[in-house]
């Protein structure tokens, strides 16, 4: 039994889910694992839950004040002291995890799951002091494990990523259209007994709102996509586009001034995703940079063509499943969202290929064994 601290810091997406789900697969086959996270993170992502063990937020070093951030530390040391490996999930938690093992002789491993854009300042010193000291470092996509091997790193290689729980809608496209179009607030057209939406192509984008998700391109793409329509599109009304996510208001507020009068709708935060995708005839991803994006897997499962920016681990996923544009280029967007919705057949074919994409991704098993291969290969 291999004795296992996870450490995250402050996270709101991926890195949370992946640090339960592999945190609970250790526990399974035998392992001792223990958590350090914030409490916002262990509470978002139910890190406290009973299948996970043991989570301890008073390792987690707070930076409210010099004494709280050198007691958390201490505690956080005494925690590595008594394992046999550390493992330390995004770029906070790897810096704080190393200075925890600094003299300790636990060996600790940083994963890295976003890529730090600026090239200068302190977020790059960091990164470059990580790299040099970490017993390994991997990364949730290619470019991160080359810039790993760039700073100085001993050891740095792509990191094992599950595929996600693929939740499913279980009626009709048609029918999570009309779900989806009475929770947006678009009007059906009465047809006999049951209502049907118009005939629109529908181009869903699941993310926070947040500057790095480039949502503003997504808006100057749908106003030129309206432009274009509907001689584009024979036989569609529009292409119809929804965010679903939540996050910075003042953004929020820039992107719905900037998209009035357009047939775009910013519907907040949802639980019911899956029935959204299941409503959706394509994703778009136009994010200035992400690892394997879990949504676009996500995506894959549900048979949805993706156009995405070529950035990152997108490429990994995207080839042959959709379509590549630059980042920040609106009318490559346009161009392909258009592309899409005026050939159906084109939506099937590459509906076809996500699927089969998705069925080859690595399973929680798969990610659990390759873990554990490789804490052992640190610890003999």
């Amino acid at each position: 039994m291999t004795r296992i601290v996870q450490v995250v810091g402050h996270a709101a997406g991926g890195i949370g889910v992946h640090v339960a789900d592999l945190t609970r697969g250790l526990r399974e086959v035998g392992e001792d694992v223990r958590v350090v996270a914030p409490s916002a993170t262990a509470q978002r992502f139910a890190l406290g839950d009973a299948s996970l063990g043991q989570v301890d937020t008073a390792a987690w070093p707070q930076r409210t004040s010099p004494v709280s951030y050198l007691r958390g530390l201490q505690r956080l040391r005494r925690l590595v002291r008594g394992s046999d490996v550390v493992h330390a999930h995004g770029h906070q938690a790897g810096l704080t995890a190393l200075l925890a093992a600094a003299g300790t002789g636990v060996p600790v491993v940083v994963s890295w799951h976003n890529a730090i854009l600026a090239r200068r300042g302190p977020g790059a010193l960091a990164e470059r002091w990580q790299a040099r000291r970490a017993a390994l470092v991997t990364g949730a996509s290619q470019d991160l494990v080359d810039r790993a091997a760039l700073l100085g790193a001993r050891a740095s290689v792509l990191a094992p990523v599950a595929a996600p729980s693929a939740g499913t809608y279980p009626g009709t496209h048609e029918e999570a259209r009309a779900v989806v179009a009475a929770a947006a607030g678009i009007e059906v057209v009465p047809d006999g007994e049951a209502g049907t939406v118009p005939p629109e192509v529908w181009a869903l984008t699941v993310s926070r709102i947040a500057p790095q998700k480039d949502l503003a391109v997504l808006v100057s793409a749908a106003r030129a996509v309206a432009g274009a329509l509907p001689a584009a599109v024979p036989g569609a009304e529009q292409v119809r586009w929804f965010v679903v996510g939540d996050g910075d208001a003042p953004l929020r507020a820039e992107l719905e001034a900037a998209a009035a009068g357009l047939p775009f709708h910013l519907v907040g935060a949802r639980d019911d995703v899956p029935t959204w995708m299941a409503a959706a005839d394509l994703l778009v991803v136009p994010s200035r940079w992400e690892a394997r994006a879990l949504v676009v897997q996500e995506a894959l499962a549900a048979g949805l063509p993706v156009v995405a920016t070529d950035v990152g681990g997108l490429p990994e996923l995207v080839t042959g499943c959709g379509s590549l544009v630059p980042v920040g280029d609106a009318p490559a967007i346009a161009a392909a969202v258009t592309h899409l919705a005026a050939h159906p057949e084109r939506r099937a074919e590459l509906a076809e290929h996500a699927r089969e994409r998705f069925a080859r991704l690595p399973t929680s098993s798969d990610v659990v064994t390759a873990w554990r291969e490789r804490y052992a290969s640190l610890t003999r």
